[in-house]
């Protein structure tokens, strides 16, 4: 208040010198100026006494929000038990669910990685399969004629007729056959444990020398190879240029050792072979 009364004295002094005009006299070293000088007396102290209010008022405000608010979170209540069981039982779920799906991922990249093997292997099976050859269809059981046995893939007959060894070979080749060609022991044996036994039981087969003494070949014109001569044999004894079989009933005598020479004009049974599919001599 002391300042107030201050103020308004010294106002009043200062108008009252104006008014009297001695303040132009008093102070020489003041000239006249064309600016006419503001009447203070109209302004006054009063638009910052209001400023100071209102900043005032407004620091008031935001510390009486400040202490309610400190006081609303102070007095707060903490959470029950019961409200942490549930949070931590939420946060136990939250975390078996992430688990869960981290499982799933890595069992679903192993599906993916395996579905891209089994891709790679159907594909390599559809290649090899288009690039393979066409498998042949099996083949027909193969059924000989009546009184024909079958070895390995031809059918035999064993005639009782007698013949010539060239009369053999026409007859073999009306049935669609040739006389035997023997190429090997197991086939040797096979046909000579079919002939009977007997005193000299001889049979033609299709091998001859007629060409060219000792130069034995098979009715299909290819050279003989070894063969099952008996010792001593084949040896020309008369004119001897075909070959046949004997078996006797000597027990001691084998199959791989039965084969003789004779005159082609001899009259003996004989072997016709049938090659199934093959052509016929």
């Amino acid at each position: 208040m002391a300042t107030t009364g201050s103020s308004s004295a010294s106002d009043r002094m200062y108008s009252q010198l104006i008014d009297e005009g001695n303040y132009e006299e008093s102070r020489p070293d003041v000239h006249h100026s064309d600016c006419p000088v503001k009447d203070l007396r109209r302004s006054g102290p009063g638009p910052y006494r209001f400023a100071t209010i209102c900043l005032a008022t407004l620091c008031a405000i935001l510390l009486i929000s400040i202490i309610a608010v400190t006081a609303h979170y102070k007095n707060k209540p903490p959470p029950s038990a019961e409200a942490t069981a549930e949070m931590q039982k939420e946060n136990a779920n939250v975390s078996a669910l992430m688990v869960l799906v981290t499982k799933l991922q890595k069992e679903n990249k192993q599906l993916q990685k395996e579905k891209e093997e089994l891709q790679m292997n159907l594909t390599s099976i559809m290649t090899a399969k288009a690039t393979a050859p066409t498998a042949k269809p099996p083949r027909a059981p193969i059924v000989c004629p009546t009184n024909w046995r079958l070895f390995n893939n031809s059918c035999y007959l064993i005639s009782k007729d007698r013949k010539s060894w060239t009369g053999s070979r026409m007859y073999c080749q009306t049935q669609g056959g040739h006389l035997a060609i023997i190429l090997t022991a197991e086939e040797q044996t096979f046909l000579w444990d079919l002939l009977p036994r007997g005193h000299w039981n001889s049979y033609w087969f299709g091998i001859t020398d007629g060409e060219t003494e000792d130069e034995w070949k098979w009715v299909d014109d290819t050279p003989l190879v070894g063969g099952f001569w008996e010792e001593n044999e084949p040896n020309n004894h008369i004119n001897e240029d075909c070959g046949y079989i004997v078996k006797t009933e000597v027990l001691e005598r084998v199959a791989t050792k039965s084969w003789y020479d004779a005159p082609c004009s001899m009259g003996l049974p004989f072997i016709c072979e049938k090659e199934m599919g093959g052509t016929t001599q």
